[in-house]
């Protein structure tokens, strides 16, 4: 009897301690915050400078364990504008391939310099960019694939983290027919542990191509080619796979700027991708061109309970001057095979779930400091467009908002000494060459995959304005109230807010209102919707 009652104790025990080790490994298995909009750090405070590589999973040469490798360039442009985001820089002087490490994709430490500028003979401003890293089991080696020059140049090591020591450089001209890719980057598949290299064609970049990576002739280099698209012009050519489906990815011919980001997908690697050469924009990425980025690359985590893709977009802010920040990261989420893009200003990942949230701190308003958009709006050049990405206009008195050269600008070219002040290069502006009535307006609301939550939230703006206005307002309006704050005498950018602003029926809309004389002006920049606490 003695040893019934100790045996049925036993497996109590053992239970209770099962349920106390899981609730202790679930601790754990915690959630960590990715803030877009700003500029990274590893986690003892260092700058990040990573842009146009990508993200793999080798083992640790330490330990053997599987670790996350970021690989991406590091140009001295990006530590200037870091500095000093008032200046764009002409040149990309490419300084080295870095990598840093993660167990959990957010936290990050600086491992090497993996290629360096010393390695390749010191090339100076010669363009170096778009890489990424694979390990080649034939030949137990890892390379580095990364544009440059004219060509592809391939650096092995039997490391992940280094050094890459240069093999060769190979010209393009005879398979596509140009010596130099377009845009590049390297996708795995974590299910066969083949690599490929996505790639368009180096003029006019309307075709899309698709190589193996592999041994031939005792060298790693490209096995093969097969074109996967040819359509309108693309850059930014990535990859990702999710529930068994390869996507193929691209952005705009848009420069250092953002762009729209499309997708193709196919149950093959080979394709065919569908719709048949008609790249798709990303539904949820057009109100602000991708978080204002171009497509970089992508990672898929396979959580233990949700399988999450992340699209990590590059913001070439060094260069194009368009907002805080060189990684903008977002999740996706899928109706069926089609990609949904959350663009988000805060949000955060748990690696071991696979489970993503909004974070407490996101602003909920797109194209928030108006850097989406990059030349004067209205614009008869590409992008055709007449209205300010994310936002609407509505003329109540004055000139019609069009293409014709009489049309007011919607948007201000914030000076040097402006920046220093508000972000970026842009900023939205009201005025007219006659007297006007004008409402610039953002409506929000949940979105498929995103809840506006209803609570209490802090509407806030940078503004400044000159005489000759009867009225001129920010607004906030849900339910049934509405929220204004009268701008005064704001004649230098100063910061305006108001709070406790109640969201009912998960939308709100935001705005500004100026009434003004002929030429009478009033610039904006910088609007963040935050709940409060």
């Amino acid at each position: 009897m003695k040893n019934k009652i100790y045996h049925r104790n036993f497996k109590v025990i053992l239970f209770l301690l099962t349920i106390f080790l899981t609730g202790i490994k679930a601790t754990f298995a915690q959630s960590y915050n990715i803030k877009n909009d700003s500029f990274w750090d590893t986690k003892n405070g260092k700058p990040i400078y990573s842009q146009g590589g990508g993200i793999f999973k080798f083992k640790d040469p330490k330990t053997g364990k599987l670790k996350y490798y970021w690989y991406g360039v590091h140009y001295k442009q990006a530590e200037l504008y870091r500095k000093d985001p008032s200046v764009n820089y002409p040149r990309n002087n490419f300084q080295a391939v870095t990598c840093y490490s993660s167990t959990d994709l957010v936290n990050w430490e600086f491992e090497a310099n993996v290629l360096t500028n010393e390695e390749l003979g010191g090339r100076g401003w010669a363009w170096l960019g778009r890489m990424g890293v694979a390990y080649v089991k034939e030949k137990n080696e890892y390379v580095l694939i990364i544009q440059y020059g004219g060509r592809v140049l391939f650096a092995n090591s039997d490391s992940p983290i280094g050094t890459f020591k240069k093999s060769h450089v190979k010209s393009m001209k005879d398979w596509i027919g140009t010596t130099n890719t377009g845009d590049q980057t390297v996708f795995t598949d974590e299910d066969t542990g083949k690599s490929y290299l996505v790639y368009s064609y180096g003029k006019g970049r309307n075709k899309i191509y698709l190589s193996e990576i592999g041994v031939k002739n005792d060298t790693i280099t490209l096995l093969d080619y097969k074109q996967v698209f040819k359509g309108a012009g693309r850059e930014g050519n990535c990859m990702f796979k999710y529930k068994g489906k390869y996507y193929i990815a691209a952005s705009q011919l848009y420069g250092w700027d953002g762009s729209n980001a499309y997708y193709l997908v196919s149950d093959n690697i080979w394709g065919p991708y569908l719709p048949e050469n008609d790249m798709q924009i990303f539904p949820g990425a057009a109100d602000d061109y991708a978080h204002i980025s171009q497509t970089g690359f992508f990672y898929t985590v396979r959580g233990s309970k949700k399988e999450t893709v992340i699209f990590c977009g590059d913001r070439w802010s060094n260069f194009a001057g368009n907002g805080l920040g060189y990684n903008q990261w977002c999740p996706l989420s899928f109706d069926g095979e089609v990609p949904y893009f959350n663009s988000l200003n805060s949000w955060n990942l748990n690696e071991k779930t696979g489970e993503w949230s909004v974070a407490d701190d996101n602003n909920y308003v797109k194209n928030a400091s108006f850097e989406a958009d990059r030349k004067s709006i209205p614009s008869s050049r590409k992008p055709v467009q007449t209205r300010i990405l994310g936002w609407e206009t509505m003329v109540v008195k004055g000139t019609k908002i069009s293409l014709d050269s009489t049309s007011p600008v919607l948007n201000h070219a914030n000076s040097q000494q402006e920046r220093k002040i508000v972000i970026g290069e842009r900023s939205l502006n009201m005025s007219d060459h006659v007297d006007f009535i004008r409402k610039v307006y953002q409506k929000i609301s949940s979105s498929p995959y995103v809840e506006l939550e209803n609570g209490t939230y802090m509407l806030t703006a940078k503004v400044k304005h000159s005489d000759g206005f009867q009225n001129l307002e920010m607004y906030a309006k849900s339910g049934k109230k509405n929220y204004k704050f009268s701008i005064k005498k704001q004649t230098d950018w100063s910061t305006i807010s108001i709070k406790d602003i109640k969201v009912t029926d998960n939308k709100i809309e935001i705005g500004f209102i100026a009434d003004g004389k002929a030429n009478a002006y009033c610039l904006v920049d910088d609007v963040s919707l935050v709940k409060m606490n």
